[in-house]
């Protein structure tokens, strides 16, 4: 963990993100983040990095259910089992 100091910037305080924290996130100069207070800790989002995830995730929902037609599993086709997931 990387402890940073907060510093002022005009009249709004300011976090530098050290290097080694923005290759692991993956961010870059001037993107747009989200930033919020969840009991009591900060907490940054990159709504670009959430929204490319939730498309993997659906191209690859799609993918298995175009390739389930036909396909079963004993008892259980793949329909079922992503249903089943579904539920929880």
């Amino acid at each position: 963990m990387t402890k940073v100091v907060v510093g002022r910037w005009g009249k709004s305080l300011a976090i530098r993100v050290p290097l080694d924290v923005v290759r692991a996130s993956g961010l870059a100069d001037g993107e747009p983040v989200e930033i919020e207070s969840l009991d009591g800790d900060i907490v940054v989002r990159r709504p670009k990095a959430r929204q490319a995830a939730r498309q993997d995730a659906q191209a690859a929902a799609a993918e298995l259910i175009a390739n389930a037609a036909g396909v079963a599993l004993g008892t259980l086709s793949l329909r079922d089992l992503l249903d089943e997931g579904r539920r929880g």
